[in-house]
Formats: C-alpha cells, sequence, structure tokens
C-alpha cells in the first residue's frame, strides 16, 4: 500500500478528523505487521545523562516530494506505542503517548535530506527503552536502544568500633544512580581494601541506592576513599574521609567506647540526612515546553499530581528530621547528666586527695609511724589515679556534648528549609486549585 492512497481519503469532505485519524492508524498498524516480517537489524545505544536532550538517529532515502514521508517512531513496550508519527507535513498528535508530548521533534529542516532523527527533550529514567523507526513508504525499521543514565556523589560516615581490634566501621551510601555502580574502597596510598558485597535497593523508575560498609585499622594518615564508579555510562565519584588516631583507641584506654555509641547515633543520622539529600540531587523538574491549548488541562493535572507526590515526600522528610533532632535530644541530656556525675566523681576524689594530704603532713616520723606514712602514700597514688579515670571521661563527654549540639544546629536548619519548601508547594497548590 503506497503513502498515495491517503489521497482520495484527505478530498472526501464527509470524512471528519476523527475518522480520518482513525484511518491513519489502522493503515499504521496494517503496515507494522508488515515491517515486522523483515530482518531487524541490531539497535545502535545511545547513552545520556539524566535531564540531557538526546537524538536518536535515523535515516531514510531523500525525497523530493515532503508530502511522501511518513515516519513512525515508537516503543513496542509502551502503549500507546506511538513516540512521534510525522505525517502529510505535520505532526501527528492523535495517538502519541502521553509521556512525549512536548518533548518529541523531528529537525523539519533536515526532512528534506532523509534526516528523520527523533529528538528527545529532557530525558529521564523512564525513557530508557529499544525505540523503533519506521518508514511507512519503504517498509523499513531502525532500531535504537536509549541508556539513560544518573549519578550522584556518595557519603562516608562512621559506623562502628570493633572495639575487640580497634579497628573502625565505615558506611559509604549514595543514591540515584543508573545503571547499578560498582563500589571500591581505598587506602590513602590508593591501594585497594577489601570489603563485602554493598547492598542495593531500587525505586519504582529502577534507579539504585547503594550502601557499603568497610572495617578499617589505623594508618599513617588515616584517609579512606570509597568511589563508585559505572562503566556503561563511563561515570565514576568518589568521596574522601579522614579518621583522627583517637578513634582507633581500643576500648579499655580511657573507656572509648561510649564515645563510640554516641558517634554510632550521630553517623546513622548523618547516612540518613544525606540519603535524602542525595534523593533529592537526583530528581530533575520537568520544564514546561510548548504544549497546545489541547493538552494543557492534562499537563496541569500531571503538575499538581507531581507537586503531591514532592508534598508527601518532603512531609515524610520533615517527620524523619523530627524524629532525628528527638533522638540527639535525649542523648544530649545523657550526655549531661553523665558529664555531671563525673565532674561530681572528680571533685569528691580531689576533696579525698586533700584530706589524705592534709593527714599525711601531721605524721611525725617516728618509731612506730613510719609504716602507717608508706600506707597513706599508696592512698594517695590511689586516689590520683580515681581523680584521673573520670577527667578523662569528663573531656571525652564534653566533646561529644559540643558535637551532639553542632548537630542538632544543623539538623534543625534542614528541618526549616525543609518547611519552608512545603510552605512554597503547599502555595502553588493552593493557587493550581483556584485557577481551576
Amino acid at each position: 500500500m503506497q503513502l498515495k492512497s491517503f489521497c482520495p481519503l484527505k478530498m472526501n469532505h464527509k470524512l471528519d478528523g476523527l475518522v480520518f485519524g482513525l484511518i491513519i492508524s489502522v493503515l499504521l498498524l496494517i503496515h507494522t505487521r508488515e515491517g515486522q516480517s523483515q530482518e531487524s537489524n541490531l539497535p545502535q545505544i545511545i547513552k545520556a545523562m539524566l535531564g540531557d536532550d538526546v537524538v536518536l538517529p535515523c535515516h531514510i532515502k531523500a525525497s523530493e516530494d515532503p508530502s511522501q514521508i511518513t515516519i513512525e517512531w515508537g516503543r513496542p513496550d509502551l502503549k500507546p506505542r506511538f513516540v512521534y508519527v510525522w505525517h502529510n507535513q505535520k505532526e501527528y498528535l492523535t495517538d502519541q503517548n502521553t509521556a512525549y508530548i512536548g518533548r518529541a521533534s523531528l529537525f523539519h529542516d533536515k526532512l528534506n535530506d532523509g534526516d528523520v532523527s527523533l529528538k528527545l527533550s529532557n530525558v529521564t529514567h523512564s525513557d530508557n527503552g529499544k525505540y523503533r523507526c519506521y518508514n511507512l513508504k519503504d517498509k523499513t525499521e531502525y532500531l535504537v536502544q536509549l541508556l539513560v543514565g544518573s549519578v550522584s556523589s556518595p557519603g562516608i560516615s562512621l559506623a562502628g568500633l570493633d572495639t575487640s581490634s580497634g579497628r573502625v566501621i565505615l558506611d559509604c551510601s549514595c543514591a540515584g544512580w543508573y545503571p547499578e555502580p560498582e563500589v571500591v574502597w581505598l587506602h590513602g596510598e590508593g591501594n585497594i581494601i577489601s570489603a563485602g558485597p554493598p547492598e542495593t535497593i531500587t525505586d519504582s523508575d529502577g534507579v539504585y541506592n547503594v550502601s557499603s560498609r568497610v572495617t578499617v585499622e589505623k594508618r599513617h594518615n588515616n584517609y579512606f576513599t570509597c568511589r563508585l564508579q559505572q562503566k556503561d555510562i563511563n561515570q565514576t565519584k568518589e568521596t574522601h574521609i579522614h579518621i583522627p588516631d583517637d578513634f582507633f583507641i581500643v576500648q579499655s584506654d580511657c573507656s572509648v567506647s561510649i564515645g563510640f555509641n554516641v558517634v554510632f547515633a550521630l553517623m546513622l543520622v548523618f547516612g540518613v540526612f544525606f540519603f535524602i539529600r542525595m534523593k533529592q540531587q537526583s530528581k530533575k523538574v520537568k520544564p514546561n515546553e510548548e504544549l497546545n491549548q489541547l493538552m494543557q488541562d492534562e499537563k496541569q493535572k500531571t503538575k499538581k499530581s507531581k507537586l503531591q507526590e514532592q508534598l508527601k515526600r518532603r512531609t515524610e522528610e520533615q517527620e524523619i528530621t523530627d524524629q532525628q533532632i528527638q533522638k540527639l535530644k535525649d542523648t544530649l541530656e545523657k550526655l549531661k547528666e553523665q558529664k555531671k556525675t563525673l565532674t561530681d566523681k572528680k571533685e569528691k576524689a580531689v576533696k579525698e586527695l586533700e584530706e589524705n594530704d592534709s593527714e599525711l603532713k601531721e605524721i611525725v616520723e617516728v618509731n612506730g609511724y613510719s609504716k602507717l606514712k608508706e600506707i597513706i602514700i599508696g592512698i594517695r597514688h590511689y586516689l590520683l589515679d580515681k581523680t584521673e579515670d573520670p577527667q578523662c571521661l569528663e573531656l571525652m563527654t564534653e566533646k561529644l556534648i559540643k558535637i551532639t549540639e553542632d548537630e542538632v544546629n544543623s539538623l534543625q536548619e534542614i528541618e526549616e528549609r525543609i518547611g519552608n519548601h512545603i510552605t512554597e508547594l503547599q502555595k502553588k497548590l493552593k493557587e493550581m486549585e483556584t485557577k481551576t
């Protein structure tokens, strides 16, 4: 069936636009089935990053008559499958898949040269798939595989302490990667550190959130690197961390385990909010394209749905922030109580030491009392040890109180920004509801 078979239909003024569109759809389906009998070529792989504009190449024989060009770009896995259709020197939008409205186009000035490549704007992960360029006149097809990748920078946090060996456990987390990345840990010298397989989860778009842990020992510089790499899209991201020597002290030395319990809780908070920030960075809002008036209502509904979804997500983040702030405040109160207890112990030990020194001065070095003086001197050394222990723990507790207070302030700032964003989203939704 040739394209010119459409001409008599066009001249029949009794057929309205709806019937004409239906006939075109039926004929496209018939020719698609005929074209499927040909041998399929292997798809060319086109790579892009989230939010980019991309061109899917396709070329046909140059035509002297533009009206003879009918091109269907489609995806067999979608319903409707039509991504973009060009017929009779204009766009055919009746059966176009709504996901591509306003984002798909041809280069009109190149059509006569046979260039029918498809331009997709602001690509997302849902655009991943196999595209079919079908020439209705020649019944030929060309396949293109689109791979939309996305990356984000990883974050490293302290996850705990191996008290038996004094080694530190590190956690590396990252959200918003596609395809799935490889995680590599490195020493400061660039040597790979052996680590177990990472934990991965995927969201509704198949995007990967990755977490990996490794146990490290004290080195001469204590610099460590978490690197994520994806060879298919040629992307690498890495983050470095320096661990102070004090964090490698074994539990028995100055009761470091008390500090690490708090540090562990703090690092869990860091991990949660790093995940939230990375998730926010991996999401991009689609810009408004030139849409015709007929699709304006549908676009408004989609935009409102996205705003509601974003509002729900930000509200959940605010609740998580509130919970983490409360946990840190509870921890802060416990630390302050611990510091008071340690201060009381230190003051009591100092007082006992002063009393012991006073008694020691009153002892006269005569026969029968030298042994007593020797005993009191031994007690003095014991009291000195008791003074040093609470003092050491008190200093550690003060440091942890400062870290906790700083983190509470930081989380409260994040909570304020989230609250401002929620207010902004609610305002936009209210404006949309007022217009409708």
